[in-house]
């Protein structure tokens, strides 16, 4: 069984910083895609930040320039390094990981259960 824990979020003010950490764990073969997506009060869950186990990552315009998202395949984890945080960055933050358990198993989608982000004075 695999599974993905984030960690990390908390209340922060506005301008201030704060680092998600995801890791995935269990029966894996490898991870392909690994990313970071949020929710806030009744809106859909949106993404913020992908990067490949080869490193290319992909960002929501409205978080270029002020997050980064980096990983350590060795350990299967990925991070999220979020600067000069705003008030409408508030949202649970999901951690995404396309999964392969054996060398011919497709990769799979696992999900995990999120970690608050508030940013507020």
């Amino acid at each position: 069984q695999v599974q993905v824990v984030e960690s990390g979020g908390g209340l922060v003010q506005p301008g201030g910083s704060l680092r998600l950490s995801c890791a995935a764990s269990g029966n894996i073969f490898g991870v392909y895609i690994m990313g970071w997506y949020r929710q806030a009060p009744g809106k859909q869950r949106e993404l913020v930040a992908t990067i490949t186990s080869g490193g290319i990552t992909n960002y929501a315009d409205p978080v270029k320039g002020r997050f980064t998202i980096s990983r350590d395949n060795a350990k299967n984890t990925v991070y999220l390094q979020m600067n000069s945080l705003k008030p409408e960055d508030t949202a649970v933050y999901y951690c995404n990981a396309d999964v392969k358990i054996s060398w011919s198993s497709t990769y799979q989608e696992i999900w995990g259960q999120g970690t608050l982000v508030t940013v507020s004075s």
